[in-house]
């Protein structure tokens, strides 16, 4: 397995991926993969890191930005996906590592994900990092005319010093 950056020309398996996400109706509210100018619009720069197993794309994970203050500059929303084929093989866990190393390297001091309560493999992954569930958001988000609860996760650096 490799974890490396990622390169626009990887862009159509991340997509594959995410829809591979969105038909579980527990990755996402979205309804289909946004083109890779709105993708690479609405995500960090840094910290887009893919996993590959013998050449193969098989998990991708980015950050978007929490706000556009400043103040906030160290926060940022993690999103982590694993093709369906490649689930329950550390494939989460090798691009959760990274992130986490790229993401301080970085001078991220706050990762927060937004997760369905239902996806407890996500849930799982990120408490096995440090992620502290802070909230459950009821009735959040509207997906097919049902309101959905989200579960709010924290880790905050602790390398990263807060002065």
């Amino acid at each position: 397995m490799q974890i490396r950056e990622m390169k626009k020309s990887d862009y159509p398996a991340v997509t594959v991926i995410y829809e591979e996400g969105i038909i579980t109706k527990n990755a996402t509210f979205q309804t289909s993969s946004p083109s890779y100018a709105e993708w690479d619009q609405k995500y960090l720069p840094v910290c887009r890191l893919v996993a590959l197993k013998e050449e193969q794309l098989v998990g991708f994970a980015a950050l978007l930005p929490f706000s556009s203050m400043t103040s906030y500059r160290g926060v940022a929303e993690l999103s982590i996906y694993v093709s369906n084929q490649s689930k329950k093989n550390g494939v989460g866990t090798m691009l959760m590592e990274e992130m986490i190393a790229a993401s301080e390297k970085a001078g991220i001091w706050t990762l927060q994900s937004l997760v369905f309560p239902e996806n407890t493999a996500s849930i799982h992954l990120h408490e096995k990092f440090g992620f502290q569930l802070l909230c459950i958001h009821e009735k959040l988000g509207e997906m097919d005319g049902i309101f959905r609860d989200v579960a709010l996760l924290e880790r905050r650096s602790k390398k990263i010093c807060y002065t």
